[in-house]
């Protein structure tokens, strides 16, 4: 696996995504502001060294970046929406 260091170019690509777009999209989608806190890529790079410093990226919680967005990652199910009781559609 390609590693990436914790480089000064690495900190400045997350402070300006996480500066251009300060909200957390998976809150938003769900009428929540929440301040985000990662950089992540849209696509996973899944060790394309390329597509690691290219993108494209959003701005998410720990939360989402932890737990929905690894889940997606590996193929599981994502609701992005849910009926008036609560039932995913």
């Amino acid at each position: 696996r390609a590693e990436y260091p914790l480089t000064a170019l690495r900190k400045r690509l997350r402070d300006a995504q996480l500066s251009n777009e300060p909200l957390c999209v998976m809150c938003l989608a769900d009428e929540i502001v929440e301040p985000a806190t990662v950089c992540d890529h849209v696509v996973a790079h899944r060790g394309d060294l390329e597509r690691f410093w290219s993108g494209p990226f959003q701005s998410l919680c720990k939360r989402h970046h932890d737990s929905d967005k690894q889940r997606e990652e590996r193929g599981g199910t994502q609701y992005i929406a849910f009926d008036a009781n609560g039932w995913p559609l």
